[in-house]
């Protein structure tokens, strides 16, 4: 259960509380001749609770005493004295009183409550977040490191009867894991930097079609199966990014259009600039995603159902985060004939090569 209204330093709320009563009360003034002065309390009573909605529960109280204590003295008879004239207004004003402390009590114990909800959904959200992290990373990280393990093992206890065929085999092995080792502690720390809100964007000029080749040099060993081909807009200009998110976004969506398409699929990447926004695509040639998949591939550990084994469905929420961090979108869609897209869309500062050896 989330709270409508963004929590309202404390200071403040005791100035909200007596400028509101204060406004109610004299534009009340204006009105007495001809609403009379019960009507007021009225007035006064919806006042007290619309800022029951905003405001902690002493702020209120002093609210509440506040316009009782105007109440009787501006509009109850004998005005402007603290007596109270007839039997029937000295109740009215005794049940008023009554009625804006309970109000206050309760709208107390009711966020209270609202807090303590919230707590317990927090506690099962995290419990919830931990044991899918533990068991996706279950596999992810124990396979390379089994493979790194014995593969080491090998070339220690028996590097004599390895043929140098062996050796560049068991190497690449190693290689090849500890790279998908270390991409998975890579978007852990992603992961963790924005569920604790500690992303810091260092942005500088970036040229766009070198990030995309930095990108491609980390898959040479894994393009076998798969073409890829880049388009990159004639007199691109430079983009003020933070090039270590950008190239993890990047390489993200890479990878996951190699780990889910068949072989032999083409992977297309293109980078424009629309509107001075950096566009960069990312496109395949593959099956595409289940329509009830689209709006959900970007939601944490979210896996597509019959997706190969691997992954943790960290990838896509990482590259959401990272983009969103530079005030950009990112967006999936299904290709008319068959494949997927992926837009990324960033309003960056730019400027063209020229005019930046002047700066």
């Amino acid at each position: 259960m989330k709270s409508l209204f963004k929590p309202i330093p404390r200071q403040r709320q005791y100035l909200i509380s007596i400028g509101v009563v204060l406004l109610v009360v004299f534009s009340s003034l204006l009105l007495l001749d001809i609403v009379g002065h019960r009507a007021v309390a009225f007035f006064l009573l919806v006042t007290i609770s619309i800022l029951s909605l905003f405001l902690d529960v002493l702020p209120l109280i002093l609210a509440a005493l506040l316009s009782a204590v105007l109440w009787d003295f501006l509009f109850i008879p004998p005005r402007f004295t603290f007596s109270v004239g007839t039997p029937e207004d000295q109740m009215l004003l005794a049940m008023y009183v009554i009625i804006v402390l309970i109000h206050a009590a309760l709208t107390s114990k009711i966020k209270q409550v609202q807090r303590e909800v919230r707590k317990r959904e927090e506690r099962t959200r995290d419990l919830k977040f931990y044991n899918t992290l533990l068991n996706s990373l279950s596999h992810e990280l124990r396979t390379p490191i089994t493979t790194i393990m014995g593969a080491t093992d090998n070339l220690l206890t028996s590097p004599n009867n390895l043929s140098e065929a062996n050796k560049e085999e068991l190497l690449s092995e190693i290689n090849i894991a500890s790279l998908r080792l270390n991409r998975q502690v890579e978007n852990l720390l992603g992961m963790s930097r924005l569920e604790s809100g500690a992303i810091k964007i260092k942005k500088d000029w970036v040229d766009v079609k070198e990030l995309i080749y930095t990108v491609l040099a980390q898959f040479e060993s894994t393009f076998n199966d798969h073409t890829v081909n880049v388009s990159v807009a004639e007199n691109l200009p430079l983009f003020k990014l933070d090039f270590a998110l950008m190239e993890q976004a990047l390489f993200n969506l890479i990878n996951n259009a190699i780990q889910h398409t068949p072989a032999g699929c083409a992977i297309l990447i293109h980078a424009d600039c629309v509107d001075e926004k950096l566009m960069i695509v990312v496109s395949d040639t593959g099956r595409g995603f289940p329509v009830k998949d689209v709006n959900r591939v970007f939601e944490k550990f979210y896996r597509v159902h019959g997706s190969r084994p691997g992954g943790t469905g960290l990838g896509l929420s990482i590259v959401r985060g990272f983009v969103e961090a530079h005030g950009g979108t990112v967006e999936l869609r299904n290709l008319p004939m068959s494949g997927a897209e992926f837009t990324i869309s960033i309003p960056a500062e730019l400027t063209y090569l020229n005019n930046l050896k002047h700066e």
